[in-house]
């Protein structure tokens, strides 16, 4: 037998906590001095004491902890529980750090405003470009929807090119179309001379010419690119232009690590 006070240190909770275990009928003691009052526990019950902290902090309530060790709950069952409640946290760590990543970003596109040079833009005509692509659905422009969308595109692009014995040309370009409800038609494409054959698993378009596009280089990772992004568009509407058809991004080195990443934004203007 164990004094509360040493079933407590064992246990590693506070005697306040067993007592008021004790109270909800979650973990009484195995034995109450009739003259004192003294609580007394065994070794035993340091089972039932693990697996209500374990519940306690998968997020139930003490009510229902005990409800699940009256019903004698295994241990693997209990282990079933601990590895979704992991995940789940895992989960949620991972969503948390990237809205913080997220905020980190705007934080610093709102602290460049306005810092970025206007001659940073270049106004160029762009050569057609034929290219094989493959095309997925975003939800919107946003880096946390644009991102999922094309990393895994172009992985799969490049396995088919490597399956179909063609090594692209150049640079890698990918554009975007929004479609009337908001969501984003991403276009993931590589530089090719091959032409089209319905046969392999891509598609293979001709992109047409432009006569004037405004351009801007971004450094770095395609999830900072707001800034760059911003400065080009501030340009355009300061200069009393218009785009049309759809923005590109040519990738003029994508290998290596993404902070090392050198990509050309292109923004079509209009006549």
């Amino acid at each position: 037998m164990f004094t509360i006070g040493d079933f407590a240190r064992h246990g590693q909770v506070s005697i306040r906590m067993l007592r008021h275990y004790d109270a909800l009928g979650l973990l009484r003691p195995a034995r109450v001095d009739p003259a004192t009052g003294y609580r007394h526990y065994e070794a035993a019950q340091l089972a039932r004491l693990n697996r209500v902290l374990a519940l306690k902090d998968l997020g139930f309530t003490l009510e229902q902890v005990r409800d699940i060790l009256d019903d004698k709950v295994t241990a693997e069952e209990l282990r079933g529980m601990l590895r979704l409640r992991r995940a789940e946290l895992h989960q949620r760590l991972a969503a948390e750090t990237a809205r913080l990543t997220r905020v980190e970003a705007r934080l610093r596109l709102i602290e460049s405003e306005g810092r970025m040079p206007a001659d940073d833009i270049v106004i160029k005509s762009l050569p057609a470009v034929r290219v094989a692509e493959l095309t997925a659905t975003a939800g919107g422009f946003a880096p946390e929807e644009i991102s999922p969308v094309i990393r895994p595109l172009y992985e799969e692009l490049f396995r088919r090119l490597e399956a179909a014995g063609i090594t692209p040309a150049g640079p890698s370009i990918a554009y975007y179309d929004q479609r009337e409800d908001g969501t984003v038609t991403v276009h993931a494409g590589a530089t090719v001379n091959a032409g089209p054959d319905r046969a392999r698993d891509f598609a293979v378009v001709d992109l047409p010419a432009v006569a004037e596009a405004a351009t801007i280089v971004h450094r770095g990772d395609m999830d900072d690119v707001a800034p760059t992004h911003q400065a080009l568009a501030r340009w355009i509407a300061d200069n009393g232009r218009r785009t049309t058809g759809p923005s590109r991004e040519l990738y003029l080195n994508a290998c290596g690590p993404m902070s090392e990443w050198v990509t050309e934004l292109q923004e079509p203007l209009a006549p």
